[in-house]
């Protein structure tokens, strides 16, 4: 994306933060992996999240290879962008923040600054194991990204010190529809932050996320952020390591691209998708799925302060498969 294309319209309040993150070490692509059909192994591509949000990187690198696609996702839900949003959440933003301990984890490998980790895994439902998950959900009176948050938040817990505590969680929230930017696959995304405590069900989740909505905190988080566009990168700097760049801490990100391509019209011989939101030294995991063609896929990375071991996330993964397949079993 050129530069010419970001500087018409109003400034991307999102594109700032991740410069300051890079230049604190951490890499900032969003991970991209194309499965091919023969081999099974996944064709890394990681887009800057300078540049793109996550639907907007998938849908570029679909249109990259051919694909036609016209209108992205939008959002549906009704709050409303309106200052108003922010001056309500402040008193929370300003609130204490309270980081969770892990067990120690393997990090035998060094990785260099802005570097992708090597503790990724993933794996991708078949398109009747995905039908069953989406029953699941409505069974549960849940949308399918409640249920995956719920049962992943179930696997990491017996990593962390106390699994008892609640678990502080980002979710991305798809601003398309009520913020306009000049390119389609620019930075269009805010975010939501919930606790899932490990007594919860999926229907308490799918309460925690919808209520925040209601709330209207993803507005206020972007309006935050487009207040703070001024400061300079030396402050902001210190705001996220003072862990004071969002409006909590986070364990980690969970992201759903949501559904592509049902009809099958897109045919470029990939047999599935992955996808992961980047992991930061202020928020170690970066889990992430989207349904390409009517397989669900899920992606789990860690941050190499946390573990350089694919072990580790391999674990995680077959966890996070296991909760959802007896989910579905029941």
């Amino acid at each position: 994306m050129s530069t010419e294309s970001r500087s018409l319209g109003p400034p991307d309040p999102i594109r700032p933060w991740f410069e300051a993150l890079e230049s604190l070490g951490d890499f900032i692509g969003i991970r991209f992996g194309r499965i091919d059909p023969v081999s099974k192994s996944p064709e890394w591509t990681f887009l800057p999240h300078t540049d793109f949000d996550g639907i907007g990187g998938f849908a570029h690198l679909l249109r990259e290879r051919g694909a036609t696609i016209t209108d992205l996702p939008m959002i549906t839900h009704p709050a409303k962008l309106s200052w108003w949003a922010f001056l309500r959440a402040m008193p929370g933003m300003l609130g204490p923040r309270k980081r969770l301990a892990w067990k120690p984890l393997d990090r035998s490998d060094t990785v260099p600054p802005n570097e992708p980790t090597p503790a990724v895994a993933w794996h991708v439902f078949d398109e009747e194991q995905t039908s069953k998950i989406r029953h699941s959900a409505r069974t549960s009176q849940a949308t399918v990204n409640s249920l995956l948050l719920k049962y992943l938040d179930r696997a990491v817990r017996p990593s962390l010190a106390d699994p008892s505590q609640a678990i502080p969680w980002m979710v991305p929230v798809n601003l398309r529809g009520k913020v306009t930017r000049p390119h389609d696959t620019e930075n269009h995304s805010s975010y939501i932050g919930i606790k899932v405590f490990a007594s919860e069900g999926i229907r308490d989740v799918h309460h925690h996320i919808y209520r925040s909505l209601e709330k209207g905190r993803h507005c206020a988080n972007w309006k935050a952020f487009d207040a703070a566009r001024l400061t300079s990168p030396g402050i902001k700097r210190a705001l996220i390591n003072a862990d004071r760049a969002v409006s909590q801490w986070n364990l980690g990100g969970f992201s759903n691209l949501g559904v592509w391509d049902p009809e099958k019209k897109i045919t470029d011989n990939t047999d599935a998708w992955l996808f992961a939101p980047p992991v930061l030294a202020t928020q170690m995991l970066g889990a992430g799925c989207v349904t390409f063609q009517g397989k669900l896929s899920l992606t789990l990375q860690a941050h190499p302060d946390l573990t350089t071991s694919p072990d580790v996330t391999a674990e995680w993964i077959q966890r996070w498969v296991r909760e959802i397949e007896l989910g579905f079993q029941k």
